[in-house]
């Protein structure tokens, strides 16, 4: 049974703020991406056992019981009044004021179809406009996922015959 989730996210993000180490110096010590880093900080995503050693070897102090509970399946949840934080209400406001054109260009340049938010990746990196002045990237590089057409012959339900039980 997993833990309070509460809990054991602040007690990761204890080990993560006691090592002084950003998510990024975390992503490069894990070869993962800063914003898995931070998920699986968050509970939000599975560390895989091969990638368990180098979570450990970049947080040494990061208790067995914690990694554990991190290799279980996660309850991948949000608490509704995080939209009220300015910035992941900007990120929202973001994706549905663009979506339509996003949409738009994805159906245009693949078809009709979706990016995939399973087989994804996201980053977010920190470079200097031409102003010279700080801007955010945030990188969502998502497996293109086509729709099907539904023909009711490729349905296996009806192509298997009844099982008696």
């Amino acid at each position: 049974m997993e833990q309070n989730k509460e809990s054991t996210v602040a007690r990761l993000q204890d080990v993560k703020h006691k090592s002084g180490k950003s998510y990024n110096q975390l992503a490069e010590e894990t070869g993962l991406t800063n914003v898995y880093v931070a998920q699986l900080l968050r509970r939000q995503a599975q560390l895989k056992p091969d990638t368990a050693p180098l979570l450990l070897a970049a947080l040494p102090d990061l208790p067995e019981d914690l990694v554990r509970e991190m290799m279980r399946a996660p309850l991948r949840s949000y608490d509704p009044n995080l939209i009220q934080d300015p910035t992941v209400y900007r990120l929202n406001e973001a994706v549905m004021h663009f979506g339509e054109s996003i949409k738009e260009i994805i159906n245009e340049e693949f078809g009709d179809g979706i990016m995939s938010a399973i087989d994804f990746y996201c980053s977010v990196d920190k470079i200097k406009g031409v102003d010279g002045k700080d801007r955010a990237v945030v990188t969502f590089d998502g497996k293109y996922l086509p729709h099907s057409e539904q023909k009711s012959e490729h349905m296996v339900s009806r192509t298997r015959p009844s099982e008696k039980q």
